[in-house]
């Protein structure tokens, strides 16, 4: 494990956001043996005139205004930035040498406000680890002079629209540009490798500190009144990632089951047939200490992942969490999800999805149940970090050497 190091963290995810985030974890872990200063994305002029009226943006607009102060210090060692300079919104722009120039302008504002909170902190020497900021942080590299920079991919981002215009050629030449990369699945380093030969699968890490012995867990009370067996999942309920029809097939050829969907929904979920359905229960979005007590409602979890190239290698840590409560788990069999073929039910299609329900419902008893938690267990964070930091380390010896 690396330790005593000064880590600025870039990535997509702010600081303040809703749900859970893998980068968010990993500055947490790396800040018990380090410094670390996260950067929350800047504000751009777009979210700027569409978001006014949001609490997060207008908490921003008083740091841009300096009516507070943008550098938060969250632990000890753990320092987050929300950087005061807003940039303009580029991604529109067709022509790629004026968005490179506008890019440009709008890293060097970021950077100058990253160096800022630096030379308050104290930091001078730095590891860069970029979480999949690969447009606004693009240069990053460039502006900040990082002793190391560790480059790390937990998505293919490849068929999301936005990041086809110009995010995903600029995230080759930082693969190339990075020391080392990491990434949590396989899939995403035999990408990576084809750019650079220092890619290594790190996993991926899970919070478990709310994830007591089931036994110790109580049922959220929004879940004791819905009728079993219960068939649930809980996350960012988006079309991007989810099948939205086969879950509406799931629930309209099995109204015996009640399909329960926690989480914040995006504008097609919002939109489908299953807010129409009487077996299908919409619980909102939830606090993440309290995901557990809706696991523990269910009878079985699922992860109906959509087929695209956004799913097929990343690793949904919705299935530790599943697991982590004992519950038997059905999910889509993508490439990854090979990896926990020993402890799932992985389903190709309709027909699959309700056979291997069925199945888990009649197989689940107390030894599985151990089984599932024993293994979940050893995801934690710590071993996450403690590969990634096996990743840094010959680099930070090198520069000491010399």
């Amino acid at each position: 494990m690396i330790t005593g190091q000064d880590i600025v963290v870039v990535g997509l995810q702010p600081w303040d956001i809703s749900i859970g985030s893998n980068c968010k974890n990993i500055a947490t872990e790396l800040a018990k043996h380090n410094r670390v200063l996260y950067i929350n994305p800047s504000l751009d002029r777009s979210t700027f005139f569409k978001g006014r009226h949001d609490e997060k943006v207008q908490f921003r607009v008083d740091v841009m205004k300096g009516r507070k102060d943008g550098l938060v210090r969250i632990t000890e060692n753990l320092w987050c930035l929300y950087p005061k300079q807003m940039i303009e919104s580029i991604n529109w722009i067709q022509f790629k040498g004026i968005h490179d120039i506008l890019n440009k302008r709008n890293n060097r504002k970021i950077a100058n406000d990253i160096r800022g909170a630096m030379n308050r902190i104290g930091m001078r020497r730095i590891t860069l680890f970029n979480d999949q900021n690969m447009v606004r942080c693009f240069y990053m590299k460039e502006f900040l002079n990082p002793d190391v920079f560790i480059y790390y991919i937990r998505d293919n981002l490849s068929s999301i629209p936005y990041f086809q215009k110009h995010a995903m050629q600029m995230e080759e030449q930082l693969i190339r540009q990075a020391d080392v990369v990491a990434t949590n699945s396989e899939f995403l380093a035999n990408y990576a490798r084809t750019f650079n030969p220092n890619a290594k699968m790190v996993g991926q890490g899970c919070d478990f500190s709310m994830y007591c012995e089931p036994v110790n867990i109580e049922v959220a009370n929004d879940l004791k009144s819905i009728k079993g067996p219960v068939i649930g999942y809980t996350g960012f309920l988006t079309s991007v990632r989810l099948d939205i029809e086969l879950l509406e097939s799931l629930a309209r050829r099995n109204p015996q089951w009640s399909l329960v969907l926690v989480g914040p929904e995006d504008d097609s979920f919002k939109k489908s047939e299953l807010h129409r359905m009487p077996n299908v229960y919409f619980l909102g979005n939830k606090a993440p200490e309290t995901l557990p007590s809706y696991i523990k409602g269910f009878d079985v979890a699922i992860n109906p992942q959509a087929l695209n190239e956004v799913t097929m290698g990343n690793y949904p840590r919705k299935i530790d969490e599943y697991l982590a409560v004992g519950k038997p788990v059905v999910a889509t069999h993508t490439p990854f999800m090979d990896y926990f073929k020993e402890y799932t039910y992985l389903a190709k299609s309709l027909e699959d999805y309700e056979q291997k329900i069925t199945k888990a419902i009649i197989e689940n008893d107390a030894m599985k149940e151990k089984a599932r938690r024993d293994f979940a267990l050893t995801h934690t964070w710590e071993e996450n970090v403690k590969m990634i930091s096996e990743l840094i380390e010959p680099f930070l010896l090198t520069i000491v050497q010399k």
